[in-house]
């Protein structure tokens, strides 16, 4: 199962774009796409047209939510790395992705890695 962070969800409908043609072969494959909430919410601020926002959401099985479980994970990750306040978002996401058990594909590897050693899982390019 595969975990869309925000910036694969907005290039993912840049015609063209390596995100989307991943996108597109996850799908046509059989993959499973998932997102978070978080990244949803910043997916739908758009600038974003109803036609864009319903296709990628044609391609998610499920957007994630934020409850309890991925609360509480995302706050153990954002503990675990320092507390450091740009991380407040990607650890939610992280959160919801591992309380899913999937990997999460991002263009922000920098950050998402430090939590690697806590359990995260991500797709490489």
């Amino acid at each position: 199962m595969i975990c869309l962070d925000t910036n694969y969800l907005i290039k993912g409908l840049e015609k063209g774009s390596d995100e989307a043609a991943r996108i597109i072969g996850w799908y046509e494959s059989g993959e499973s796409m998932i997102t978070a909430m978080p990244s949803w919410y910043e997916f739908i601020c758009g600038p974003l047209s109803e036609p864009q926002e319903a296709t990628m959401r044609a391609f998610l099985q499920e957007i994630i939510p934020f409850d309890e479980e991925p609360a509480r994970a995302a706050a153990w990750l954002f503990n675990q790395t320092g507390r450091k306040r740009h991380l407040r978002v990607d650890a939610m996401i992280a959160g919801c992705a591992m309380a899913r058990k999937a990997q999460v594909v991002t263009d922000n590897l920098k950050d998402f890695r430090l939590f690697e050693e806590w359990g995260l899982e991500l797709i490489g390019d």
